[in-house]
């Protein structure tokens, strides 16, 4: 069973939540849950995900923010 990570990318501007998602998947083993309340930001980080090999399944919350769990295909 992998480990589960958090990230908190909420207030933050591009292209600092990108810059954060990457440090966290080249620095953390297992799935990585990302907090954010930009739709521009959510986009970026797709597209940084998908271009490193992880799967990304993007969700609201009850707040109306992303949720974003990514994870390494296989």
């Amino acid at each position: 069973m992998s480990k589960t990570y958090e990230l908190d990318v909420r207030g933050l501007s591009c292209p600092e939540p990108v810059i954060r998602v990457k440090k966290a998947l080249e620095t953390n083993e297992g799935q990585l849950t990302v907090l954010s309340d930009s739709y521009v930001a959510t986009e970026n980080i797709r597209r940084l995900v998908g271009t490193l090999g992880y799967h990304c399944q993007t969700d609201t919350n009850d707040n109306e923010e992303f949720v974003l769990t990514i994870t390494k295909e296989v």
